[in-house]
């Protein structure tokens, strides 16, 4: 057990007296997603939106798609969610006139007020344009009024119990709503202590392995990995690169970073590390860029990663890089 003057002060259990996430130095992570989409239900269902004698109902949430975490980090709660929502309406005076409400973009990155509302009526009428038109003009307000609700919830709901309270301080509880930045400049890992580590410690490592297929060109694959302004726009933040071989490169706010061992539109090759493994520990990366007839395939390699952190670097690649990539270019999911 760690005391007062030994070691990495962050590791010092007499700061809590349970022990439990030292100091809240830990990312701790919360699912909010089976919660969200229950509350989302809940605000939308059989929801009246009305005014005079124009009056629509809310009878189905038909899609509920997205995901919502909580992270402590550093003793900070950081909020990500991001939902696609599509609701069904029917006229409260005829059932002949119905449509769809089309949430597509409610996430941390747009304020309520941004947040895209799309109304569509199935079929066109005198009496449907007009509630069509009432939904545009004034219904969006009650719609955005929900969202609100679901927001606020969701900071309630999960900021309980993500901050433990610190020595002396035990009902301090700090929210960063300035998540985008902070959310998707961090890699998902646990701090490992480097220091006072002895010659000989060996890591225990293991080989993380993943396909992934493509809707473009091998070459644009590839440029889209080597081009500064092309790895800024998936990776949602600046970036330093110098594609070329022994070229270093920077993401995530130097959360990841290395150097290019190998560059070409077939193979790329990383000396790749996360900042919080221990001091001086690199994986290497693979990427093996094959362009079939109607896609290209990418399988990674990756070896050296320390076996504590074997899901959360399968997560990241999935998150982080593949679906950004796909989400960012276009280049399409395969089912």
């Amino acid at each position: 057990m760690a005391k007062w003057g030994e070691g990495d002060p962050r590791w010092i259990v007499e700061e809590r007296p349970d022990a439990t996430n030292v100091n809240n130095w830990h990312w701790t992570e919360k699912n909010a997603c089976a919660w969200s989409q229950d509350k989302i239900k809940e605000l939308f269902n059989d929801l009246e939106i009305g005014e005079n004698e124009l009056c629509c109902k809310v009878t189905e949430i038909e899609t509920c798609e997205g995901e919502a975490v909580v992270n402590n980090r550093k003793g900070k709660l950081i909020f990500f969610y991001e939902w696609n929502i599509v609701l069904k309406w029917v006229s409260v005076e005829s059932n002949e006139i119905e449509g769809k409400i089309t949430i597509p973009n409610l996430s941390e990155e747009n304020d309520i007020s941004e947040v895209d509302i799309e109304i569509t009526l199935k079929t066109s009428t005198n009496e449907g344009e007009k509630i069509k038109h009432f939904l545009h003009t004034k219904g969006k307000h009650t719609i955005r009024e929900k969202l609100k609700i679901y927001v606020s919830a969701l900071k309630e709901e999960f900021s309980k119990g993500m901050i433990l309270p610190k020595k002396d301080n035990n009902n301090q509880n700090v929210v960063n709503s300035k998540t985008t930045i902070n959310v998707k400049a961090q890699m998902n890992t646990t701090v490992v202590s480097s220091k006072n580590k002895s010659a000989n410690y060996q890591i225990d490592t293991i080989t993380v392995k993943q396909q992934q297929k493509f809707q473009c060109r091998a070459v644009e694959f590839f440029n889209m990995f080597t081009t500064v302004e092309m790895v800024q726009a998936f990776t949602k933040g600046p970036v330093r690169l110098e594609a070329k071989k022994g070229g270093q490169f920077e993401l995530f706010g130097g959360n990841i970073h290395g150097e290019f061992v190998e560059l070409s539109p077939e193979k790329i090759v990383q000396k790749w590390r996360c900042k919080q493994w221990d001091e001086g520990h690199f994986s290497e990366v693979i990427l093996d860029i094959r362009e079939k007839s109607d896609h290209t395939e990418v399988n990674l390699t990756q070896t050296g990663v320390p076996k504590t952190e074997e899901e959360s670097t399968k997560e990241n690649w999935d998150r982080y890089y593949w679906d950004s990539i796909k989400r960012t270019f276009g280049f399409g999911y395969f089912m």
